[in-house]
């Protein structure tokens, strides 16, 4: 089985993607799904996105790519962050 592929996406590609992506890791990891990711700032987005499986966002995405995308904020915020995460379990699965 070939490992799904996540772009965590933040504006700087730094601080909130960090986050949201060890939160994901973590939940993912206790599901029992392993993944591949990258962590990238916004402006990066459209030369790679079709690179990816899925796309995490902490910030809006200014472009038009032909992959999934997931906005994390519920993951920052802790309302709704559950039902986010298992939207991004159900995506890897």
């Amino acid at each position: 089985m070939v490992k799904k592929k996540i772009l965590f996406v933040c504006a700087t590609g730094i601080a909130t993607s960090t986050i949201v992506e060890e939160k994901v890791i973590e939940y993912c990891k206790e599901q029992g799904i392993d993944f591949d990711f990258d962590q990238r700032n916004t402006a990066s987005v459209q030369q790679i996105a079709n690179d990816f499986d899925l796309i995490v966002a902490t910030t809006q995405i200014p472009y038009e790519v032909d992959v999934s995308v997931i906005n994390a904020l519920p993951i920052l915020t802790g309302f709704g962050d559950k039902e986010v995460l298992e939207q991004i379990a159900d995506k890897l699965r």
